[in-house]
């Protein structure tokens, strides 16, 4: 079936960036007397920024709790070092701009703020390129669930049976394929990494296109 549209993720894939996200919820939550270990904090990965707000609160309550504000801090630590440091995956540019000299459609479908995702769009250069762009902070659930990757396809115009996905998680690429896409996993030249949701991968933006993308 021929495909017309190409949706990326964002985190771990346009740019190297679960460290930030790490980094700032250790900042924050610390300041609240938030125990932040390296176990939890691998709960928190691909949570939305609401879920990962009350992923600690339940679990270390303290007074005050204002959700919107920890959530605002949140993403303004990481937009700040998104912004600050070296964290493009190498490559993926000139990929979006060849995808569009293809004549493919491309989206972004993330759970980070809509906010964080146009930051990291100026950061690349590559707004511009994109045709819809879409956080799940506008559903009422995050990836793994299918609504940010439906309501992509919807805004592209595209059914999702015409759509692929690239993806660096397993509940990325299992959202993707509950809204009835392919899939291909970047794997950001970690050979071991492989996930049965995935149709295809992609060691390296620098390598070209698989052959699903080559008409």
């Amino acid at each position: 079936m021929a495909l017309k549209a190409v949706i990326f993720d964002m985190d771990g894939v346009l740019i190297d960036s679960e460290k930030f996200w790490t980094q700032a919820e250790l900042d924050v939550f610390s300041s609240y007397g938030v125990q932040v270990t390296d176990e939890l904090a691998a709960q928190t990965r691909y949570m939305t920024t609401q879920q990962v707000t009350e992923f600690w609160y339940e679990r270390f309550p303290w007074e005050n709790f204002d959700s919107s504000d920890l959530e605002n801090k949140v993403v303004t630590r990481v937009i700040e070092m998104i912004q600050n440091q070296d964290c493009t995956m190498s490559g993926v540019q000139e990929f979006i701009k060849n995808l569009k000299n293809n004549e493919y459609k491309i989206g972004l479908a993330t759970n980070a703020p809509l906010r964080v995702a146009h930051v990291v769009l100026d950061k690349l250069q590559v707004r511009h390129l994109f045709d819809a762009v879409h956080s799940s902070e506008f559903e009422t659930q995050g990836k793994p669930h299918p609504a940010v990757y439906l309501t992509s396809a919807k805004n592209l115009g595209v059914s999702p049976e015409h759509c692929i996905a690239i993806e660096d998680s397993h509940s990325g690429l299992k959202a993707a394929k509950a809204a009835g896409m392919q899939t291909i996993i970047f794997t950001n030249s970690d050979e071991s990494m492989h996930s049965n949701l995935a149709d295809f991968k992609i060691l390296d933006f620098n390598e070209g296109f698989p052959a699903v993308l080559v008409e």
